[in-house]
């Protein structure tokens, strides 16, 4: 048996979507309480677009790590299904003595389901419902749709604020032109995910994360104007007092601030003493 049931797409898990969680986490202690959520956004199913903050991985895990479940569902399997029915088959398969949601969320076929449904059906199923409301930063609710906002805008630090754990791009290290070690800057390359909000184009200070191992560091994320740009941007990351071939591994780079927008130099040598400012602007 579950004894809640938290239900939302939870894309980033933000400040808001942590509450909702703690809320059910305080209400049913010592108890089972999964996350309802979905393995795409409903988005491509709608509009046939995919933009996420975190990429469903991480965003389960950071669910599963609050102490609660995460069971994935198949969006396009019930986005047709009335709310009536989701919400049956919900109970029946869970059998939960809470429910929690959002403010805004709903359910099934054309949203007909939300907050004052769920509460117009307690007695029918045996739940207690709980809205958690929403939580907000300067007088505007926090929500994902913000937040992407925030990090296409680049203001990391205050989406990282909202995000509590820093927005993040990882990927396998590919060959690059190698022009950063012929000035003294080696760089990590990796292909930014396809499917993450994309931050402007510029240089971002880093946490880099290599095998469980912690190092600081500085990103470049753009088409290389400095070399005649290039057709499909790329982030080299310029990984501090660190000297190893890790070609094809698996690298995490937690996006820590941003230090200034993409520029075109007129030489290596110039370019060379950007980028030793900009380590300096990372030690800060």
């Amino acid at each position: 048996m579950t004894n809640g049931i938290i239900l939302g797409f939870f894309d980033g898990i933000h400040v808001g979507h942590r509450e909702l969680i703690n809320r059910a986490l305080k209400f049913l202690p010592n108890s089972d309480i999964t996350v309802l959520t979905f393995k795409t956004s409903p988005s491509l199913y709608f509009n046939g677009t995919e933009e996420y903050i975190r990429t469903r991985k991480d965003s389960v895990s950071i669910i599963k790590n609050m102490g609660v479940n995460a069971e994935e569902l198949d969006f396009g399997s019930i986005a047709n299904t009335s709310a009536e029915k989701y919400l049956r088959e919900v109970a029946e398969k869970y059998r939960p003595n809470a429910i929690f949601t959002g403010f805004n969320h709903t359910f099934g076929y054309n949203k007909s389901g939300n907050p004052e449904y769920l509460q117009k059906h307690e007695e029918t199923y045996g739940y207690k419902y709980i809205c958690v409301p929403p939580v907000k930063t300067d007088n505007t609710i926090i929500s994902s749709t913000l937040i992407k906002q925030l990090l296409k805008d680049g203001n990391i630090k205050k989406a990282n604020e909202l995000l509590l754990e820093p927005f993040s791009v990882s990927g396998n290290v590919i060959k690059g032109s190698q022009i950063g070690r012929t000035i003294g800057f080696p760089t990590a390359n990796i292909k930014y995910p396809e499917k993450i909000v994309h931050i402007p184009f510029g240089v971002y200070g880093v946490n880099i994360s290599i095998d469980s191992k912690a190092y600081k560091g500085i990103m470049n994320w753009g088409r290389k104007p400095t070399l005649n740009n290039i057709l499909e941007p790329i982030a080299e990351i310029h990984i501090l007092n660190f000297d190893r071939d890790i070609y094809n591994l698996e690298i995490k780079a937690d996006i820590i601030n941003h230090i200034r927008s993409e520029k075109k130099f007129s030489s290596l040598e110039e370019l060379k003493n950007q980028i030793e400012k900009d380590i300096q602007c990372l030690k800060l």
